[in-house]
């Protein structure tokens, strides 16, 4: 008698497991919907076929003010750097097999002479949404020249060494530090951010409209 008991209590404990994994599934599914959705969204409405050069210089803008206010390390690169690619919003999305893309402005001096976008594709466990933003600091002009001449694209990780700044690094990296050709902060809203899928990615020149 005990013993069927607890056959039928773990019999209803599972049973309400079960369907409480299944609803949590369902939310799960839910929100990727949801943020495909926002995904799409925001392809069409910021990096899609026909953004103009007007709205990346604007958006460069925005991001580059917000780097700067935020990092001391970027201030102090930014002073030496031979030209800085700002990419204001990469937009990430994936299930098993995901995708970013994103536009940005290439400048020197302060002036922008290019625009650029960058693709990647990745395999692997993911899910869901999101949205960063980085910049490339052009410390020689070996790294430069390397996106400059490479009509082709460049993959991010071939040819000039580069280098991802990360909250730990940024804290004692200044111009007396500096030894590689390119540094590359990646931040979100809420800062620096690790820079998990900037290598492997493709960098191209685009003309947009003005």
């Amino acid at each position: 008698m005990i013993a069927t008991k607890k056959v039928l209590f773990f019999s209803i404990l599972l049973c309400f497991s079960l369907s409480h994994q299944v609803f949590a599934l369902g939310e799960a599914l839910s929100q990727m919907a949801s943020d495909a959705g926002d995904f799409a969204k925001d392809v069409g409405k910021d990096v899609g076929i026909g953004t103009s050069a007007a709205k990346i210089d604007r958006e460069a803008d925005v991001a580059w003010d917000t780097l700067l206010k935020t990092s001391p390390a970027a201030v102090s690169l930014a002073k030496t750097a031979k030209a800085v690619l700002i990419y204001p919003k990469i937009l990430k999305a994936g299930l098993g097999i995901g995708g970013q893309h994103g536009e940005g402005a290439l400048r020197e001096h302060g002036k922008t002479v290019g625009y650029y976008n960058t693709i990647a594709g990745s395999y692997g466990l993911q899910i869901g949404a999101q949205s960063f933003g980085y910049v490339m600091f052009f410390m020689d002009d070996k790294g430069l020249q390397y996106l400059l001449n490479n009509n082709s694209g460049w993959e991010v990780g071939v040819g000039p060494s580069i280098v991802l700044v990360d909250e730990g690094m940024a804290k004692t990296l200044n111009n007396t530090t500096v030894n590689e050709s390119v540094y590359v902060f990646t931040f979100s809203q809420k800062g620096l951010m690790a820079g998990a899928g900037i290598q492997g990615s493709k960098i191209t020149k685009i003309h947009p409209d003005k």
